[in-house]
């Protein structure tokens, strides 16, 4: 597959909703680590105890599961703006948060913001940029489909209203409407590639061309709809085709992820350049990713595909 071996980050991807195919993919494109935050899994959730259930498999299993193929995964641990409009259910989220995001491998508070704007939305989204800023915490920030140039522009009006370091906020989901005023303000513009909707490579492509690599960030925000888990590889190519400097398309689509969410202090070069060694044998809670295999190279034969 890959034309162009580089190192690369996907700051925003949503593997519970991917599969052991989407980690092959992920790892034979050059992608040594991954930052899932929790999000919105499609329908509401109404027990509190689904979030507790969801925020360790985070922490536990998919950490566990991508290392098994030699990607380092990270998380960011928050309340989503929609399930903030179910106040009852937000509250007894949010004593599960702090408990949450002080453990290892959460490098963010996210993803937080809003989306239909609602008060309740606000007011959840503050308290949580409260509780980053009192455990000194990056934040990685949801800006609304819908009426997007606004929610963007007030998302952080309230950020500074709070007092944060813009340089500690990635603002996600962005596009040329908003990126601008994004850049200016001194918050990190992070920009979700998908096949159809929101941002395509080409026109990340110009975006680079027109800004420069300065504080963006690539990734491809997969999820359980129409989604592509190699955005960030693909996004990467078409860059270098298009003549953008190596340079810049690295930073794009690596090192500025790894500035952004190293300030965490839990996410840093040395954890895929010097990995553990790999037990393909090992389980977690009796789990193993092999079923069967007497090793992932068995499987990844099987696949077609080999992993050097």
């Amino acid at each position: 597959m890959a034309n162009n071996k580089m190192m690369l980050i996907d700051p925003h991807i949503h593997m519970t909703s991917r599969t052991t195919d989407d980690l092959v993919k992920l790892r034979r494109a050059g992608v040594v680590a991954i930052i899932e935050p929790a999000f919105w899994l499609g329908q509401p959730r109404n027990h509190v105890g689904t979030f507790q259930d969801y925020f360790n498999s985070l922490i536990g299993w998919e950490r566990f599961r991508a290392g098994q193929f030699g990607i380092r995964h990270y998380c960011a641990i928050g309340l989503n703006a929609k399930e903030a409009n179910n106040e009852a259910l937000a509250e007894a989220v949010m004593e599960l948060i702090p408990l949450y995001a002080c453990k290892e491998g959460v490098v963010a508070i996210g993803e937080i913001g809003l989306d239909d704007q609602t008060a309740l939305e606000e007011k959840y989204f503050r308290r949580q940029l409260e509780l980053a800023k009192e455990m000194d915490m990056v934040v990685c920030i949801h800006t609304p489909h819908r009426d997007k140039k606004k929610g963007t522009s007030r998302s952080m009006d309230i950020c500074i209203e709070h007092g944060l370091d813009p340089y500690k906020i990635i603002i996600d989901h962005n596009n040329e409407e908003t990126c601008k005023e994004v850049l200016d303000r001194g918050f990190w513009s992070a920009f979700t590639i998908y096949p159809k909707t929101k941002m395509g490579n080409e026109r990340m492509v110009a975006v680079l061309k027109q800004y420069g690599p300065e504080r963006i960030i690539v990734d491809s925000s997969a999820d359980w709809g129409c989604s592509d888990v190699l955005s960030v590889y693909k996004t990467a190519q078409l860059m270098l085709e298009r003549g953008i400097p190596e340079a810049h398309v690295q930073q794009v689509c690596y090192q500025n992820a790894l500035t952004a969410y190293g300030q965490s202090g839990r996410i840093k070069e040395e954890d895929w350049l010097n990995p553990p060694v790999m037990d393909q044998m090992a389980l977690f809670y009796g789990n193993s990713v092999l079923r069967g295999q007497n090793s992932i190279l068995d499987y990844l034969d099987q696949e077609g595909y080999i992993i050097k």
